[in-house]
């Protein structure tokens, strides 16, 4: 008798299901105008509406379905009543389907670390460079990254720093030529989904790095790597996103700002199309 989809399979159809309604929320709360915007230890460590809303949706939707995961959010939040318009119940049936790796399937869901960050990109988010902006949910074990999911709200989307947030948000959701919104997701040992992966361009050596955390360590970093260019854009997910697609041929950002939230996710993407992975504190 055939048994069902394993624990970890189960968990990543789940995730991408609740990732996508992520991205709804994160559009949502820019096209009803009041981001919500808070400092938590400076000037450009902020937190918003869509920052709370989306975690409060990732974690609460997961423990009800895997009740004995250990899920860590970026965000601090007192713990509250979850509206339940804000739960996801499904799963991705192409998931499903697909069969997982021999070295997990034996795993339980006590097992997994799941890390969240709800808003990747925040600051950037605030200032209308909605393209920069991801969802990312990584999932571990035994302190590896395994699994991740990388959904980005506004895939699909051109900027126009003339436009208001919340005539961005609405037109891109009207845009009759594309779907808005895409969700990217891998899982080690059975590779990585949802886009096209591409080269840099040939003989260009092109660094991505950070544009609103830069320090002089960055600097000489990026510096003694002697780059064609460099592209600064914002969030570690749409820096990997930048990788993956030929933009860039090397992130760099040597600081310990970046945390495991920021790079679960995008670990598994990078090693599953067998590039080198990110470092963590």
């Amino acid at each position: 008798m055939a048994s069902g989809p394993t624990v970890l399979m189960r968990l990543v159809a789940s995730a991408y299901s609740i990732a996508q309604k992520a991205g709804v929320i994160v559009r949502r709360v820019i096209a009803e105008g009041d981001l919500g915007i808070v400092e938590k230890t400076c000037a450009t460590d902020l937190q918003t509406r869509a920052d709370r809303l989306v975690q409060m949706s990732i974690c609460s939707s997961l423990v009800r379905k895997f009740p004995k995961l250990t899920i860590i959010g970026e965000e601090d939040l007192p713990p509250e009543d979850v509206d339940q318009e804000l739960i996801e119940d499904g799963q991705w049936e192409e998931i499903l389907k697909k069969p997982c790796p021999a070295q997990y399937l034996a795993i339980k869901e006590e097992d997994l670390v799941v890390w969240v960050d709800p808003l990747d990109g925040t600051k950037e988010y605030t200032e209308g460079l909605l393209d920069n902006v991801t969802v990312l949910i990584g999932i571990a074990y035994k302190g590896k990254a395994i699994a991740g999911i990388i959904n980005q709200p506004y895939y699909n989307y051109q900027n126009d720093e003339k436009q208001t947030l919340r005539e961005l948000s609405e037109e891109a959701e009207a845009g009759p030529d594309a779907v808005l919104g895409r969700t990217i997701w891998a899982v080690l040992g059975l590779g990585a989904f949802g886009f096209q992966l591409k080269e840099a361009p040939a003989g260009k050596h092109i660094v991505t790095t950070t544009r609103s955390h830069g320090s002089q360590l960055v600097m000489d970093c990026v510096q003694a790597m002697e780059p064609d260019a460099v592209l600064r854009v914002g969030g570690a997910g749409n820096k990997i996103i930048q990788l993956i697609e030929g933009k860039a041929s090397a992130y760099v950002f040597a600081s310990p700002g970046c945390k495991k939230w920021d790079t679960c996710a995008p670990e598994v993407v990078l090693h599953a199309v067998g590039a080198l992975s990110l470092q963590a504190s």
